[in-house]
């Protein structure tokens, strides 16, 4: 199946770096034009002009999401360079990893800030537009397995991640009769990002030596590099993948997977109510084969 995104037009958050930039050009070799974002103009520029270089077609905006007018500024860049606006990937991100009891208030609220703040402002803006032009559109949300599962050391990136998947299905009911298909991704992939987690940074620095990542990695962990994220957002952009909405699909190495949805797994029912001492004499029947793991599991 050809999936072309010619004519669209597709806003990229963070995409100086990393994912972000594997994103942003890959949507321009699918025939996308994209604007670039990122906090500091410099990356911004260089992907526009690696974009320009390729035959595509680029601009790039300077902005700090999660900052008041930021989405709104990215937007009206889009539609004075390009006419109209199609898609959005709400990519910017930040880490300040510290346990529980070390993290303060200023790292909380800046992760939370620039993922979770961010990405909503994002999505509003995005959102009035569609439903204003009519002409429907495609929102990617980025989310993190850290988010579907916790991981040591990341409580604001957690919360921020599970937030932004619990948005992104909230919008997909929203902005279903506007025509706009709403997904997250959990993206696995070494990046700058990862490389301050010891059970990662190995890899990271043979990645940036030019070797490649062993089976292992890419298969049964599903991690692998920037690029491989890139197409699942290609996807998801297209006119192909319209009809695919309220969706949380995984990504990265050779790992391709769907997410569920939190639900019930079981559930007894006491008439008149519970007591705590009906409760320990129940617990041993509803959670049998039932508990749920939890942490992000890291290769050793």
């Amino acid at each position: 199946m050809n999936v072309s995104l010619a004519g669209q037009v597709a806003l990229v958050t963070g995409a100086g770096r990393g994912i972000g930039r594997a994103i942003a050009l890959d949507l321009a070799r699918a025939g996308a034009a994209v604007v670039v974002n990122d906090i500091d103009s410099a990356p911004a520029e260089a992907v526009r002009d690696e974009i320009l270089s390729g035959g595509g077609q680029a601009i790039a905006r300077a902005a700090e999401i999660g900052a008041e007018g930021s989405a709104e500024a990215c937007i009206e860049a889009a539609l004075a360079a390009f006419g109209r606006f199609d898609v959005l990937c709400a990519n910017a991100g930040v880490l300040r990893d510290s346990v529980l009891w070390k993290t303060e208030d200023e790292a909380f609220d800046l992760v939370l800030r620039t993922h979770l703040r961010g990405t909503f402002q994002c999505g509003r803006a995005a959102a009035r537009h569609f439903r204003a032009a009519g002409e429907g559109g495609a929102i990617i949300c980025v989310g993190s397995p850290a988010g579907q599962l916790g991981n040591f050391g990341q409580s604001a990136y957690s919360a921020a991640k599970a937030g932004i998947v619990g948005m992104a299905r909230t919008w997909a009911v929203e902005l279903q009769r506007a025509g706009v298909a709403v997904n997250a991704i959990i993206p696995t992939a070494l990046t700058r990002m990862t490389e301050t987690m010891p059970a990662l940074a190995g890899y990271v620095e043979k990645l940036r030596q030019g070797e490649p990542l062993p089976d292992h990695l890419r298969a049964e962990q599903g991690i692998g590099t920037p690029e491989d994220i890139a197409p699942l957002v290609a996807f998801l952009a297209s006119p192909a993948a319209r009809a695919i909405t309220g969706q949380c699909l995984g990504i990265g190495g050779d790992r391709l997977s769907i997410w569920s949805h939190p639900q019930e797994l079981g559930a007894l029912i006491q008439p008149g109510g519970w007591t705590a001492a009906g409760i320990a004499e129940a617990w041993p029947a509803l959670s049998k084969d039932r508990l749920q793991s939890f942490g992000v599991v890291l290769p050793e």
